[in-house]
């Protein structure tokens, strides 16, 4: 049995306590605590937040089976979710990793020239990997929609192209994981390990779900854009 998506009319307490990973998205639509017994469809008209884009995310954040139907999105629903991606980034980049980076050098100042060296310098790689992927994304494939939103078409270029390159960023943590569990000796800072991998897995499970909302939202709505 497929279980039930959230709907608009549902309180969005309700829809938070269901799934406790979306209150990471809350932020990005600048949705506050305090809404009481609202509905979905009342807080999102409070923020002037399309709903429809909303519910969007937040299903395909929480079920693994979910395939949104981008065509009920209208084109004003496209600022919508730039915003939410360009804020996602800056999250990712100086909140998440910017914390993960402090606790890893950390370790790595503990863990000596041998393993210290060797893992500042995986994190490096990583993060820079992490920024030319948002970088491009914002530089290239956002500029390329706002000239679809004119009426503008580019023949030097399409959405295929991102959707080619586009990489699960969150795949490397995976190693970054084994390197802190396997690999490191054992009386090197267990405590800050354990929580330093607590922050990477969390990251690593809102990464890939920011890649499913670009893979089933953002690529499928400008396809039809293209099309047009």
């Amino acid at each position: 049995m497929k279980p039930l998506l959230f709907t608009e009319n549902m309180k969005l307490a309700d829809v938070i306590n269901a799934n406790h990973h979306l209150i990471l998205i809350l932020n990005r639509f600048g949705i506050k605590f305090g809404f009481g017994e609202k509905t979905v469809a009342e807080v999102c008209e409070t923020y002037h937040i399309s709903t429809s884009f909303f519910l969007m995310v937040c299903n395909v954040y929480s079920f693994k089976h979910y395939q949104p139907n981008t065509s009920v999105l209208a084109l004003s629903d496209i600022p919508f979710l730039i915003s939410y991606l360009q804020l996602s980034h800056h999250y990712y980049l100086n909140e998440r990793l910017s914390l993960i980076k402090d606790s890893l050098y950390k370790i790595a100042k503990g863990a000596g020239t041998k393993y210290g060296t060797s893992l500042q310098v995986f994190f490096d790689e990583y993060e820079q990997e992490v920024i030319e992927h948002f970088d491009y994304e914002e530089k290239t494939v956002f500029p390329y929609i706002a000239q679809l939103m004119k009426g503008e078409k580019n023949t030097d270029y399409s959405i295929d192209c991102f959707r080619s390159i586009h990489s699960n960023i969150e795949d490397k943590l995976s190693d970054l994981i084994s390197i802190l569990i396997k690999y490191l000796p054992s009386d090197i800072m267990h405590n800050e390990r354990v929580e330093v991998l607590n922050d990477i897995f969390h990251l690593t499970e809102d990464l890939n779900k920011h890649s499913l909302i670009e893979e089933k939202i953002l690529v499928p709505f400008v396809e039809s854009l293209e099309k047009e």
